[in-house]
């Protein structure tokens, strides 16, 4: 029982201790920034410029003279961003001596360069009505559909595509099937046939038989 009691003392004892020895830890790493943000051509007080401590979700705004005043701990980077200037990035040193630190930020405006714009005159009615009749309006969906199924342009995607898969085996099984009809007798010779030669008549005019590139 004394013993435990014992225990207790130094426990309640030495808490609070190591609890105001940690406090003031932090509290010495706690640092008050405050200082101006101006122009470096101009130096003027450059309002709503961004503080922000990096990777925190802390930060502040200088006012209309370009005051501002935020709390940091020592270590962290504070950013300086504007509409229109090069950002800024300030550390704040561990070994910083105080709890007070004062900037005066410059900032460096950013040259953005945008792509020229060529302004014209507005035409007259004598050049409007030209432009308009000249202007070539590309066909529309329906137009090049019905271009595609034309008889000339089917007939050409007919003569210069590859058979596809459908179209080969039924062919190879056309061949197969005359080749057995015909197994064990000699093939009729069609050199005098009138409706082969018909056949083969139009097929040189559709020029089926011309040199495909």
């Amino acid at each position: 029982m004394k013993k435990n009691l014992l225990y207790l003392f130094i426990f309640c004892f030495i808490t609070p201790l190591g609890a105001s020895a940690q406090f003031e830890t932090f509290k010495d790493s706690v640092v008050q920034l405050y200082g101006v943000v101006m122009t470096a051509d101009s130096l003027k007080g450059l309002p709503a410029v961004s503080v922000v401590i990096k990777n925190q979700n802390r930060g502040t705004i200088t006012n209309d003279r370009g005051v501002f005043s935020i709390v940091v701990l020592k270590g962290d980077k504070v950013e300086f961003t504007s509409v229109g200037y090069k950002p800024v990035l300030v550390d704040i040193p561990k070994d910083l001596a105080g709890n007070h630190q004062s900037v005066i930020q410059l900032m460096v405006a950013d040259t953005v360069y945008l792509p020229a714009t060529i302004i014209k005159p507005r035409p007259t009615k004598q050049q409007f009505e030209r432009d308009f009749v000249k202007t070539n309006v590309p066909d529309d969906d329906i137009t090049v559909a019905r271009q595609n199924n034309s008889t000339a342009t089917r007939r050409l995607l007919m003569a210069t595509l590859p058979a596809d898969g459908r179209e080969a085996s039924t062919q190879y099984l056309r061949q197969s099937s005359q080749k057995l009809y015909y197994s064990g007798q000699v093939a009729p010779q069609n050199l005098f046939n009138p409706f082969a030669w018909n056949e083969f008549i139009k097929a040189w005019k559709r020029g089926d038989y011309r040199k495909k590139n």
